[in-house]
């Protein structure tokens, strides 16, 4: 969900810094992969999952060729397996003609980029060039491949399934008569709208003009040109900060109900009709350390190798997060503010904090929320 180049520092962790990669699981069990940026690793290492089944062929489609949205395919563990089967789908582009994304991915692989090249992969590949306007079935899903307005080409997907329609629209820019018809085309009622957030209204009005992106602000207004369910905020810039992220999403969520910022590991699941998409995320990747005073027993074992046990006080804690009963059933990616109280020596003191939304489900007991809340400060 990260657009341009990955980011691993921590001010980034809580939304995550993989650039693009998408899995989408159709009723019918057709696997579908959207793009591979460097998201794509950390799907290869679920495949080593023996509980998880495997579909008989995987189809992957990259909606173009910049170096964040193919960068993450010598590390897909999967392609380097015999027994697998994956379809590659793409355009033609003009700078490189036939088989372009075979091209692709074979220069990035060759000589000296990297240790091995695009023949290690012991898969069995196969690849369809798509065009601009084009429509075909896999399985019982139609997909739909429509032009976007950015640099060098694009291709947004919109596929339609049992339980609804996705469209992915990554990387446009608005501006352009023909491709912003495209767009709205692409986007028209569906379920789960994907659309590029990488810059902010004033970027784009001003010194990132022509660089091929959009904001929040053009999402909202299409989801509700086109009654778009739910809109999901992607691409977010690698020099967005959590926090710059949770303000774009709050504006966002000012003028549209329905609005996710897309975050590292966010599964979206899309219930029976006229009913709001689930959505869920994991827990951050990161511990926050807050000062407090909290009576535990102590056990162990010395330099000396004695077992040991004492009393004491533990005066700090990494606080990563919390599961919380609740009454109410708050918003996904919502603020909470939480107080703790926490006994210490000299009485009781009070712990505040605050945290988003990443989890909701049925609590144990009748008629509240188990809520999982990730503190950022």
């Amino acid at each position: 969900m990260r657009g341009s180049t990955p980011t691993v520092d921590p001010t980034t962790w809580r939304y995550g810094g993989n650039t693009p990669c998408l899995e989408l699981v159709a009723p019918d069990g057709t696997q579908i992969i959207l793009d591979c940026g460097t998201g794509l690793r950390m799907l290869g290492s679920r495949w080593g999952n023996p509980d998880e089944l495997k579909p008989a062929e995987t189809h992957i489609f990259v909606t173009h060729y910049h170096w964040d949205h193919i960068q993450g395919l010598p590390f897909f563990s999967p392609l380097y397996v015999e027994k697998n089967q994956f379809q590659f789908y793409s355009f033609r582009s003009k700078f490189l003609g036939r088989d372009s994304l075979r091209q692709v991915f074979e220069t990035q692989m060759a000589l000296p980029y990297f240790p091995v090249d695009f023949s290690a992969m012991s898969a069995r590949r196969k690849f369809r060039e798509v065009d601009g306007g084009e429509s075909f079935m896999i399985g019982s899903n139609k997909i739909t491949a429509k032009w976007l307005n950015h640099p060098q080409g694009c291709l947004g997907f919109r596929i339609e399934t049992l339980a609804g329609t996705v469209a992915y629209a990554t990387d446009n820019e608005p501006g352009d008569p023909a491709l912003d018809k495209s767009l709205r085309e692409l986007a028209a009622d569906a379920d789960i709208f994907i659309n590029d957030a990488q810059f902010t209204p004033t970027q784009l009005a001003t010194n990132r003009k022509g660089w091929g992106h959009s904001s929040w602000k053009q999402g909202v207004d299409i989801a509700r040109e086109v009654n778009a369910k739910t809109l999901v905020l992607f691409h977010h810039d690698p020099d967005s900060t959590d926090r710059l992220v949770d303000d774009i999403l709050g504006q966002a969520r000012n003028e549209y109900d329905s609005v996710f910022a897309a975050s590292e590991g966010m599964v979206i699941t899309l219930g029976a009709a006229n009913e709001p998409v689930q959505a869920h995320m994991p827990g951050s990747r990161t511990g926050l350390r807050r000062e407090a005073q909290f009576r535990a027993a102590v056990s162990g074992i010395t330099a000396e190798g004695q077992k040991f046990e004492e009393e004491t006080y533990v005066r700090d804690l990494s606080l990563q997060g919390a599961l919380i009963s609740l009454r109410h059933s708050p918003r996904m990616q919502s603020e909470l503010q939480v107080t703790m109280e926490t006994p210490s020596a000299d009485g009781v003191h009070a712990m505040r904090l605050r945290g988003y939304v990443v989890r909701i489900e049925a609590g144990v007991e009748i008629g509240t929320t188990a809520v999982g809340v990730v503190f950022t400060d």
